[in-house]
């Protein structure tokens, strides 16, 4: 399955929740914030956000500092 992940393609071995995604590819899961197809969905709603052939998502991880 292929996706977009913050602007460039990425193939998944199958299916995939946001949760799962976001646990392979960010540090630190409690300072994300996802965005799939555009919209933004809360941390709550994350299980139950299964990725699509062709989805597009965004990540963004907050930094400090100072």
């Amino acid at each position: 399955m292929k996706i977009i992940l913050n602007g460039g393609q990425k193939e998944l071995a199958g299916q995939m929740t946001l949760t799962s995604l976001i646990n392979n590819f960010c540090k630190n899961p409690r300072y994300v914030i996802a965005e799939l197809n555009g919209v933004i969905v809360k941390k709550n709603g994350w299980d139950d956000s299964t990725l699509k052939d062709g989805d597009s998502v965004e990540l963004v991880n907050f930094v400090g500092g100072g």
